[in-house]
């Protein structure tokens, strides 16, 4: 998948997220999303899935627009 798709996936993503109840839904959902985007661009999954669960672990508690319980 060219990283241009993948950059048009990211709004999508972020406004997904709020759909999620709690810090663990969106830290499971960012793990998962990061470990495919990081494993399509030909980068570490796990990295990926590290970085993407504390994204959304942590979204609520960085003020990141429509991140809510």
């Amino acid at each position: 998948m060219p990283i241009k798709n993948i950059l048009l996936l990211i709004p999508v993503v972020f406004s997904l997220s709020g759909c999620l109840g709690s810090n663990t839904e969106r830290g499971v959902a960012g793990a998962l999303g990061g470990a495919v985007i990081a494993g399509s661009t030909g980068g570490s999954p796990v990295t990926g899935a590290v970085i993407g669960g504390a994204a959304g672990y942590f979204c609520k508690d960085l003020n990141v627009p429509g991140c809510k319980n």
